[in-house]
């Protein structure tokens, strides 16, 4: 897991919402082109390549409203924040994505068994060729974004526009082949083949919005480092207890830490204050709970000396 440099949560989420009016913009111009071109070819590349966009549109407008909840500050009622939005939108599009790939599939198969001939292949590759260019863009304003944030919603929906891409690309191969040598069952056979790809990606964003609903532990790599980062410390004797999840945008970091029984109080707290600022340099988004424990203390009677 990548963490970017320590944007403050207004400017990170601030560049999340841009991305994501973005993405809304090109899917519906994509949408509008697609559908001109499908309705003058009658390509079934292209209309699977029009059923992507229009899936798009629809997860990029929830993925807005999921990233403007999740950019809430905690309240009352959800102390911990509203980070979880981020991969319910992500589930939502998961869903969004196994319906297209359901139709995709039915259509490609249908034109399999009854191939069609594409009316106008040039438009079909004039519109695919405007579209290869805004998703271009689309995709690098994106990585961007992600590499800066590390929003699972805006990864989320990188996946999809890049699955589009990938079927923009496909179109130009069946359109092709269809048109320029004859191979009409070409056509149908790009729409399973982007029906497959937007399966793959369903189940990537489900997986990953699944592991952020439940829970699941920070990668090791990003464990190590953190019990790194604590025993460097000289005053550290020990950390165990380590318990780490993401919420959206959002780490959280809870340890026991180990220090000298004999530590005053004050002295403890300013130990566990430095050991948290260091956390916080290496995982700039993350809430960091830290409890003292005096080293020995499994090896003391229950209620202390004496």
């Amino acid at each position: 897991m990548a963490y970017g440099a320590p944007f403050p949560v207004s400017e990170h989420g601030a560049l999340m919402q841009r991305t994501a009016w973005a993405a809304i913009a090109v899917a519906l111009v994509l949408i509008l082109i697609k559908l001109v071109a499908y309705l003058i070819s009658d390509s079934i590349a292209m209309l699977a390549s029009l059923a992507d966009s229009a899936v798009d549109v629809f997860a990029s407008a929830i993925n807005l409203i999921a990233i403007r909840h999740a950019l809430t500050p905690a309240d009352a009622e959800h102390r911990f924040g509203h980070g979880k939005a981020e991969p319910l939108a992500g589930l939502m599009q998961a869903a969004f994505i196994a319906g297209s790939v359901a139709f995709l599939a039915i259509e490609s198969t249908s034109r399999l068994i009854e191939p069609h001939p594409i009316a106008d292949p040039g438009i079909a590759l004039g519109a695919i060729a405007v579209s290869i260019v805004l998703l271009l863009m689309l995709l690098v304003i994106q990585q961007i974004t992600i590499r800066r944030t590390g929003s699972i919603a805006i990864h989320a929906d990188h996946m999809h526009y890049a699955g589009d891409l990938l079927s923009s690309l496909g179109v130009v191969v069946g359109v092709v082949l269809s048109s320029r040598f004859g191979w009409q069952k070409a056509d149908p056979v790009v729409g399973l083949i982007i029906s497959l790809v937007l399966a793959l990606s369903a189940m990537q964003v489900f997986r990953q919005s699944y592991d952020q609903l439940m829970d699941r532990e920070l990668p090791d790599g990003d464990r190590v480092r953190i019990r790194e980062i604590v025993m460097a410390h000289k005053d550290v004797t020990e950390l165990h207890d380590l318990r780490t999840r993401m919420a959206g945008v959002h780490t959280f970091i809870q340890l026991h830490i180990e220090l000298d029984p004999a530590m005053s109080l004050t002295r403890a707290h300013a130990v566990s204050d430095a050991v948290e600022a260091d956390l916080l340099q290496a995982f700039p988004r993350a809430e960091v709970i830290i409890h003292q424990d005096p080293a020995g203390l499994e090896e003391l009677p229950p209620f202390g000396p004496g």
